[in-house]
């Protein structure tokens, strides 16, 4: 098998294999394996067949989680047997981000007997739904409705706010923003912690906006661009959320922008998955303030 690493340029000749994609795991978004790579981990790819093979290196101090996702094919998924197979022609000696009903549908028991089961409870994904996440109905929400309130008041009706789709244009301004937004968070504290590395993909993804068929809307405020969010198809009825930034000190402009991107999804996807909360307690405290409907959780599996 023959890998080589894959670069957002490689999106058209890639996207094919993503034809009725199902697993509903925001890693099996073409867009997001392409722009999640960075000084310590790059993604490969190789076709096997009618399927994409896609593996992720890491440097030397982070080897050890160097791992395979899934095959990708339009004409059905592998078998745990030829799993086991990939992974050993490939040299890798796991796979990662494997969906719960993978394991159900072959049964529990023919995994078992090739790979161990582990699962990856930092890596649940959020699932939401569009309808819930757009209009903010019931006590729940009431907070949230709020600070929209507020926002709108503040912004929207003295002219301060606009939206728009995010062109390549926009993309030094957007720069500029995500710059601010992690030294609020000081994101480079450590070059190999999560916030590091996603900082890494959401500068790609903007850099490559327009060749990666995602969807991308920015928020002024007072002609400063103060939001983004970059959003992509994942299957049938669900859209993937895979980055979403706003100012903290601005009152009610994270509430109101997240409602407005669930808008635009309306009518053509029922869920969104907004990720996971990469075990980052104040993340996960957010995530579960717009109560998701369902958790999807994520194994590894090692080859015994």
């Amino acid at each position: 098998m023959e890998l080589k690493q894959i670069r957002p340029s490689d999106y058209d000749s890639l996207k094919k294999f993503f034809y009725k994609q199902k697993y509903p795991l925001c890693a099996y978004s073409l867009p997001s394996i392409l722009v999640w790579s960075g000084k310590s981990h790059k993604p490969y790819g190789a076709i096997s067949g009618d399927a994409l093979i896609v593996c992720v290196e890491f440097d030397a101090i982070q080897e050890k989680n160097r791992h395979m996702i899934l095959p990708i094919s339009p004409n059905g998924e592998s078998s745990p047997e030829e799993l086991f197979d990939l992974a050993n022609e490939a040299g890798f000696e796991r796979y990662w981000f494997v969906p719960e009903d993978y394991i159900d549908r072959f049964g529990r028991d023919q995994v078992e007997a090739l790979f161990e089961i582990q699962e990856q409870a930092e890596l649940e994904d959020y699932i939401y739904l569009t309808e819930d996440l757009a209009n903010l109905k019931g006590n729940k929400y009431a907070k949230k409705r709020n600070l929209i309130k507020q926002f709108k008041r503040e912004y929207l009706q003295k002219d301060r706010a606009r939206a728009e789709d995010i062109t390549s244009d926009d993309v030094p301004e957007c720069l500029d923003f995500m710059k601010k937004w992690c030294e609020e968070r000081d994101c480079d504290a450590d070059p190999e912690a999560d916030l590091a590395c996603e900082k890494e993909a959401a500068i790609n993804a903007l850099e490559n906006i327009e060749i990666l068929d995602v969807s991308g809307t920015l928020l002024r405020v007072d002609e400063e661009v103060c939001a983004f969010g970059i959003i992509s198809h994942l299957t049938e009825d669900m859209a993937a959320m895979h980055f979403e930034k706003a100012f903290s000190h601005i009152k009610g402009l994270y509430q109101f922008f997240d409602s407005l991107c669930a808008k635009q999804l309306l009518g053509k996807y029922k869920y969104i998955n907004k990720e996971s909360d990469m075990g980052i307690p104040g993340l996960a405290k957010a995530k579960r303030s717009y109560h998701p409907v369902m958790m999807l959780k994520s194994y590894k599996l090692t080859i015994r």
